[in-house]
């Protein structure tokens, strides 16, 4: 190249985007808990569906859909390496006042980081159309993170 300084700074460039390419930031990978589904064969794609505690659902009466799995206590949810990849944790709670209890990406003022507005959050970090809501749980009630 008949110009060095212009080979290290395209160098120094390419050395910097690769750089901010590969990080690790889990906050921006999306929790599988909450995407948008048709079916269950959606959900949890990557992860060992298997090895969650309690079966894989997608909850097609949730606009959209949304990728859940079943759980007896909050201690289900967020077990496996790659469940809660964005930092949301998860609770079990029924949704729509149904006897199953399912584990939803929590929205509830002890899971957020201080002075956090619960709808920003579920925006910023689950997904742009959600907001804080109500399982709608009846005396199990919980807050997620849902549309």
């Amino acid at each position: 190249m008949k110009d060095p300084h212009r080979f290290a700074c395209v160098l120094a460039c390419c050395c910097a985007l690769a750089a901010c390419s590969s990080s690790d930031d889990s906050n921006d990978r999306p929790a599988p808990t909450g995407l948008t589904c048709s079916n269950t064969n959606q959900c949890y794609a990557g992860l060992d569906a298997g090895a969650l505690r309690g079966n894989a659902v997608c909850l097609t009466e949730l606009q959209g859909g949304y990728c859940t799995h079943t759980c007896t206590a909050d201690a289900d949810c967020c077990a496996i390496a790659g469940e809660c990849p964005n930092g949301i944790k998860e609770v079990c709670s029924p949704v729509q006042s149904a006897e199953q209890k399912y584990c939803v990406l929590s929205c509830e003022s002890a899971d957020l980081p201080a002075g956090a507005d619960a709808t920003a959050f579920c925006r910023e970090r689950a997904n742009p159309n959600f907001t804080c809501r109500s399982t709608g749980g009846g005396s199990q009630n919980r807050k997620f993170c849902g549309p």
